[in-house]
């Protein structure tokens, strides 16, 4: 069952001030206890921009709880923000990447990290403090399990409600299984919520995709066809993460960003 409304642990980095002094000191301790030697993880964020959500996107992942070792690096993808300045207050690695695009930021960042996993995450994200557990432990757990992915519910910050998300979002959960049995599953691969052995990224060339695709679905297509296994919808309800509605802002609101995503569905 998806949530109707937004956990009060969610809201919670949604309400508190994450830029004082005494909060960026508070995640730079956390990622400290969360960085335990040699990384297993590496978390890789993109980011543009991002100085009005990225340290409570910081803040979520620093405070999950993991008995691994984890590093999160932040791909600066040539901001004229405070967000650099942000990332390295709490104590994160921050590197640039000035080929500007989601797919050299990625790369950028597949390239850095020293895991045995990669995560994807983005900067304007709220992730549960079991989300690197519940999307790492079909990888660790099979051989067969290429790529992890998993479900994501909306923080409203345009006009449409939570209540109308909720509906919107069961939608989309049966638009997922169309295309699974109907089309491909890898179109239901998100850049901001999935995982996959870093080696057999390298091995496929990384986020490299040709024209007229996404950098992350497309990653999960060639894992798959390069025989490292299937696909893993990760659907523990501790595992959904909160994203703003931006991108349905972007496309027009709600209703534009529905009919974009059915003509999608059936090929229109």
């Amino acid at each position: 069952m998806r949530p109707l409304s937004i956990p009060n642990y969610i809201n919670s980095y949604l309400a508190e001030n994450y830029v004082s002094t005494d909060s960026l000191a508070g995640i730079n301790k956390a990622y400290r206890n969360l960085l335990k030697g040699k990384p297993e993880i590496s978390i890789v964020m993109p980011a543009y921009n991002e100085e009005t959500t990225i340290v409570q996107t910081l803040a979520s992942l620093c405070y999950n709880n993991t008995p691994r070792s984890v590093e999160i690096i932040v791909v600066n993808n040539n901001s004229s923000d405070k967000t650099e300045e942000l990332v390295k207050a709490c104590g994160v690695t921050c590197i640039l990447e000035t080929v500007q695009g989601i797919t050299p930021a990625r790369n950028a960042g597949l390239a850095r990290a020293k895991g045995k996993y990669i995560l994807n995450a983005d900067a304007d994200t709220i992730y549960p403090k079991d989300w690197i557990e519940e999307m790492i432990k079909p990888l660790a757990n099979s051989d067969d399990v290429a790529i992890t992915y998993g479900r994501f519910s909306f923080i409203p910050v345009g006009s449409t409600g939570r209540f109308t998300y909720f509906f919107y979002e069961h939608l989309s959960d049966l638009s997922k299984l169309y295309n699974k049995h109907f089309k491909t599953e890898a179109v239901n691969v998100y850049g901001f919520n999935s995982g996959f052995r870093r080696e057999q990224g390298l091995q496929v060339d990384g986020f490299n995709h040709p024209p007229g695709t996404n950098e992350d679905g497309y990653l999960a297509l060639k894992l798959t066809e390069k025989g490292f296994g299937k696909m893993f919808r990760v659907t523990n309800p501790k595992a959904i993460v909160w994203t703003t509605d931006r991108r349905i802002q972007i496309d027009g609101g709600l209703l534009k960003g529905l009919s974009k995503r059915i003509k999608r569905i059936f090929n229109f």
